[in-house]
């Protein structure tokens, strides 16, 4: 039975994903275009500019890179994992009841849930595998492995540093194994880093910019907003939140106290940086999860019911899209979502660019759309790949505000991107923010001379670098093609 209900599960996960098999989500946007460079040969950090640990661009180097279904695909196998570790945990807790109620409950809401959030391989949820993996082998008293696994998760998310206070709830009693499996991954990725010259760019991309993002929120009343949105999701995932706190209120085993301790780290996690990205909500479900599958056989039978009623919620909200999507596919007509229309601009612009590029040319984009390096697989001509750090102006606001967190610093990274010199410079910024487009930096004018307009699509503008004797030069530099 436990077999069938799997299978169930990864035809579903894969059925709902592929629906998305045209879509590029951007939080997946700039750790596929990394993986790409990294195939190019150039080194994460150093080379390249990249603002979240290791592993959240290295492990799209497992399918070459590649968007479409192999994507999606591997979306859906990433998440069945997460499934199976949650059976695990719950049937060791509880049964094989609660086990199975608690992968069906996870692969839900991975399906209803706001698109943008639990579709793409990101940050935060390509470390639900390694967070449930670690509290799930703290609670069966393999501390080493425990933290192995949460040193892993930190080289996907910085915010594992609570994944492993939540392990030492379970394993407070062998915390110098457990801190030894923590720092194992670790120390294999600062040597790894170190070897190729890239350690400190790592603490300055990861690290330091993670810190200045954390510290200077876009919200002007962040805990307002915090209460409200936490309210929205705990609406949404009603039937999890109700049982999980009944079973926090009925339960008689002494686990439940620890699963409340996870809960309460994991819902601080997601108040770091008091942004409260929907996103950031991922890091509840594993907890409220399992909690959730041993609520739910301690309610009544009306407690049952109105539990899987509440399951309607989420799938009225979210469940039409999918259909909506798949017949789009069917027919081979464009999607007609706003949610989407900035990515199919990148593509259309992508397009251009290929009919155009020759070669050895290179790309930079300005503006949060690294999905243009994605659909054009070209090489970049600069570490930059998109332009919050020439900016200044973190992504999160980049569309509707223009004031610098870090001015002296994005100055500074402008002056090295004017060493360098791409053959298609695209600015897809300025139609949504014309404060922020690339030709109002008056130390990037002689710069951008060197570049003629070649093109554009709605929403993007694409430069081409003059012929040489037009440009500036008697031939082209050495960044530029020939």
């Amino acid at each position: 039975m436990t077999q069938a209900v799997f299978l169930a599960l990864l035809l579903v996960l894969v059925a709902t994903r592929l629906c998305h098999v045209d879509i590029l989500w951007a939080e997946e946007d700039l750790p596929l275009a990394t993986a790409i460079q990294m195939l190019h040969g150039k080194v994460i950090y150093r080379d390249v500019w990249f603002d979240k640990p290791p592993l959240t661009s290295a492990i799209y180097l497992l399918w070459g890179a590649r968007d479409g279904w192999i994507l999606r695909v591997a979306g859906a196998l990433w998440f069945l994992a997460a499934a199976f570790l949650v059976y695990r945990f719950a049937a060791k807790l509880w049964g094989e009841r609660e086990g199975r109620l608690a992968a069906c409950a996870l692969v839900f809401f991975l399906i209803f849930g706001i698109p943008s959030s639990v579709i793409p391989l990101a940050a935060d949820s390509l470390m639900m595998v390694p967070h449930l993996a670690a509290v799930y082998l703290a609670c069966r008293g393999r501390a080493f492995w425990s933290g192995f696994a949460a040193g892993l998760a930190l080289l996907f998310n910085a915010k594992a540093v609570l994944v492993l206070a939540a392990c030492a709830v379970w394993a407070y009693g062998s915390l110098p194994a457990l801190l030894a499996g923590f720092a194992v991954p670790c120390i294999a990725a600062i040597g790894w880093l170190g070897a190729h010259g890239a350690l400190y760019d790592y603490y300055l991309q990861v690290w330091r910019l993670g810190g200045m993002y954390a510290k200077d929120t876009f919200l002007p009343h962040p805990f307002q907003t915090g209460f409200v949105r936490t309210v929205n999701w705990a609406g949404f995932h009603a039937s999890l939140v109700v049982a999980a706190i009944w079973y926090w209120l009925r339960g008689r085993d002494p686990g439940r106290f620890r699963l409340l301790v996870w809960a309460t780290l994991s819902l601080v996690s997601v108040a770091l940086g008091w942004r409260f990205f929907s996103r950031y909500y991922l890091q509840l479900l594993p907890v409220f999860t399992l909690a959730a599958a041993r609520g739910f056989f301690l309610l009544g039978r009306r407690g049952r019911a109105l539990v899987a009623v509440a399951l309607l919620l989420p799938m009225v909200r979210f469940g039409p899209r999918y259909a909506l999507l798949a017949q789009d596919l069917m027919q081979g007509r464009p999607h007609q979502w706003r949610d989407v229309a900035m990515n199919q601009d990148s593509r259309q612009a992508a397009l251009l660019i290929a009919r155009l590029a020759k070669p050895g040319d290179t790309l930079f984009v300005w503006g949060f759309r690294p999905d243009v390096f994605v659909y054009t697989r070209m090489p970049a001509g600069t570490r930059f790949l998109e332009c919050q750090p020439l900016t200044g102006v973190f992504a999160d606001r980049h569309l509707f505000q223009s004031s610098a967190t870090a001015p002296e610093w994005a100055k500074a990274n402008r002056t090295e991107l004017q060493h360098e010199l791409p053959t298609f410079v695209v600015d897809g910024l300025a139609a949504y923010n014309p404060q922020l487009a690339i030709d109002t930096f008056p130390d990037l004018n002689s710069w951008l001379s060197h570049y003629e307009d070649v093109g554009h699509t709605e929403k993007t503008r694409i430069y081409r670098l003059k012929p040489p004797g037009l440009n500036g030069f008697s031939s082209f530099p050495k960044s530029a093609s020939p």
